[in-house]
């Protein structure tokens, strides 16, 4: 069955980019250098977004709890990130990506939150990929701060709330609900990602480690993506297909049944562990 989507409307795919740790443990390595290899995995996924139809691409590059793990750790994936951000600002540029960011930016170290407010500026024209980076978020949070911001004697719906939380976000730069969430490592959670943007999502689960998450492995979630029919509770015209391991998700095929793109397009983000 086809996706209700119609095929010329761009899509919202967010990735939670997990098992940088992991990848990296398992070859005797440490953690960061997991997250060096995970460039390379966004690398290929930001080169190949726009050709599958993908409007904006949403990134979990460090989560609120991630201030937990080891403090050398943070602060490799922080100078990590301020580090590319200022060296690939001009292949954004010239690529037409428009860089956001959303989460806190108060605890972030003052370097890197001048990059990202340089970063963000000069891409603001970009009108090829919308790119959001999700640093020290929580979706939790957010949705809490936004509910706290909303306006005394103003009448609540769903669609003005989550207008009102888009705003707050992306710094007054709406967007829309995400339309397939993907997350790889092997994990089946959301772990406090957009969890109101997700609500009606698809989901796609991958054993593959971030680093290992290539162009052909994304092309395969939308593949995917476009055979289900969505029916945001009305009722669909066929009945929907039996689903794997009794899961209402998608679950993909064994890391080796397709191998990783080698696709290289410059860009400075890592994942989770």
């Amino acid at each position: 069955m086809q996706s209700t989507l119609p095929g010329d409307d761009p899509l919202h795919v967010a990735i939670i980019m997990d098992g940088n740790g992991r990848w990296a443990t398992r070859r005797g390595l440490p953690r960061v250098a997991g997250h060096r290899a995970g460039v390379g995995a966004v690398r290929r996924v930001v080169q190949a977004a726009p050709d599958l139809g993908i409007g904006t691409l949403t990134l979990f590059a460090f989560s609120s709890d991630n201030w937990r793990r080891p403090a050398d750790e943070v602060g490799a994936l922080m100078l990590l990130l301020q580090k590319g951000l200022r060296a690939e600002l001009r292949g954004f540029i010239e690529g037409g990506a428009r860089l956001t960011v959303i989460g806190r930016r108060d605890r972030l170290p003052e370097s890197l939150r001048r990059a990202l407010d340089h970063a963000e500026q000069a891409t603001a024209h970009g009108n090829r990929l919308h790119l959001r980076i999700a640093l020290d978020y929580s979706s939790r949070d957010a949705i809490a701060r936004a509910a706290a911001s909303w306006k005394a004697g103003t009448q609540p719906s769903p669609d003005l709330f989550g207008h009102h939380l888009a705003k707050l976000l992306g710094g007054g730069v709406e967007t829309t609900n995400v339309d397939l969430l993907v997350r790889t490592g092997g994990e089946m959670r959301l772990s406090d990602f957009l969890l109101w943007e997700c609500a009606y999502a698809e989901l796609w689960f991958t054993d593959k480690m971030w680093p290992e998450f290539g162009a052909k492995d994304l092309s395969a979630a939308i593949g995917e993506f476009r055979r289900r029919e969505r029916r945001f509770g009305g009722i669909g015209a066929n009945p929907p297909p039996p689903c794997r391991q009794g899961s209402g998700v998608g679950v993909a095929e064994p890391p080796a049944a397709r191998p990783p793109s080698r696709a290289q397009v410059p860009l400075p983000l890592v994942g989770s562990g």
